[in-house]
């Protein structure tokens, strides 16, 4: 007796385990569709015996329910056989309840098309997840972990004492992926700051695939190479990605945080806006080169600056100052405008504040980074 009881809880354990895996597997999406398939073939003569028995309250159309979630969990294979179940127990309904003609709650054609419809978007749907060979389990989850991949990787690295830094990033039409993107790296052990701004041509969603890419190859880059070796790299590497729309604009900082010198390479960027503490003006800086990916051998030309105590530099996108009804000398003046009332605060938080306040509702990707100096 005591042999026979061991042997029935071993094989109970072995067949929770292998469910628990099966389980694990497929909402991980790695495993067979079976455990969803057979839940929802259960739910269909359910569903149909529910009609015949109280067809008011459980209306022939109650068959798009599980049709619609085995758009969502099976493989195109499995899902036809979840079609043709859901097909007979139409005509089994049809023929228990009568002919529609005969009264109220049965199926009628308008019951058939709502079922045929559903089922065709769901085999879409699946034959899409198929193609694509991300299952719906896992789809949103990629897609947040590309997203924290890009906000990672535009992180910018500690300062040391008497530097601020700070960087606001907003999508188009809130979206959570853009075509902005930064790389930042500290080189020659912590003494250089190097920051790479870049607008990748687009926006949204549509920008953000080129932009991932472009940033794990960017940030690869930087630090690897001397300064002024990046952005033709940069330039070959868009080249021969061979996009049809394959450009984009870059500026390139290399910032000596022991004595506040810097360079500045630009390809085809807006310039940077530098505010002098001394006159409290702002000047627009940049280097003279074309944009990324145009053509091979292009060069990029450095201007050289110095960070004062006291003084800001602003490194920004064109979606933050280019607009429909203004261009961009007047985005650039309203810029400077919001940006002259954080002076006294230490540029503290002004990052988010001035994307609010001067492209809020502008749809196009922006980006700021704010680097200064304390006094």
């Amino acid at each position: 007796m005591d042999a026979y009881s061991a042997r029935y809880r071993k094989a109970v354990r072995r067949a929770r385990v292998a469910l628990r895996k099966s389980a694990v597997d497929y909402f991980r999406g790695d495993g067979s569709d079976w455990i969803a398939l057979a839940g929802l073939f259960l739910t269909i003569p359910a569903i149909m015996f529910a009609t015949i028995a109280a067809p008011v309250w459980c209306a022939p159309e109650a068959l798009v329910l599980p049709i619609v979630a085995g758009g969502l969990l099976l493989r195109p294979a499995s899902l036809l056989g979840l079609y043709a179940a859901a097909a007979a127990a139409l005509i089994v309904e049809s023929a228990v309840l009568g002919p529609y003609t005969e009264g109220a709650a049965r199926v009628t054609p308008g019951t058939v098309l709502v079922v045929a419809a559903c089922g065709l978007f769901g085999l879409l749907i699946a034959q899409f997840r198929a193609r694509v060979g991300v299952p719906w389990r896992r789809g949103g989850t990629m897609l947040f972990d590309l997203r924290e991949r890009i906000r990672a990787q535009s992180a910018l690295p500690a300062l040391p004492k008497g530097w601020h830094r700070e960087m606001a990033l907003r999508p188009a039409g809130g979206q959570s992926f853009s075509g902005d993107f930064v790389v930042a790296s500290r080189t020659h052990g912590g003494r250089t700051l190097e920051v790479v701004l870049t607008d990748v041509s687009g926006k949204g969603m549509d920008a953000g695939s080129r932009a991932l890419l472009l940033s794990g190859a960017f940030g690869g880059l930087l630090g690897s190479l001397p300064p002024h070796g990046f952005l033709p790299a940069a330039n070959g590497y868009l080249l021969r990605q061979d996009w049809e729309e394959g450009f984009a604009t870059s500026i390139h900082l290399v910032l000596d945080l022991d004595s506040g010198d810097y360079e500045l390479l630009s390809a085809g960027h807006l310039p940077a806006l530098q505010l002098h503490a001394g006159s409290g003006r702002w000047e627009e800086t940049t280097g003279d080169g074309p944009l990324l990916g145009v053509y091979d051998g292009a060069e990029f030309h450095p201007v050289k600056g110095t960070l004062r105590p006291g003084d800001v530099l602003m490194l920004f996108t064109d979606g933050l100052v280019e607009s429909a009804d203004r261009d961009i000398a007047e985005g650039i003046d309203r810029l400077t405008g919001e940006a002259d009332r954080y002076v006294s605060s230490g540029f503290r938080g002004a990052a988010w504040h001035l994307i609010e306040a001067c492209a809020k509702d502008v749809n196009d990707d922006r980006a700021l980074l704010l680097l200064s100096r304390d006094t």
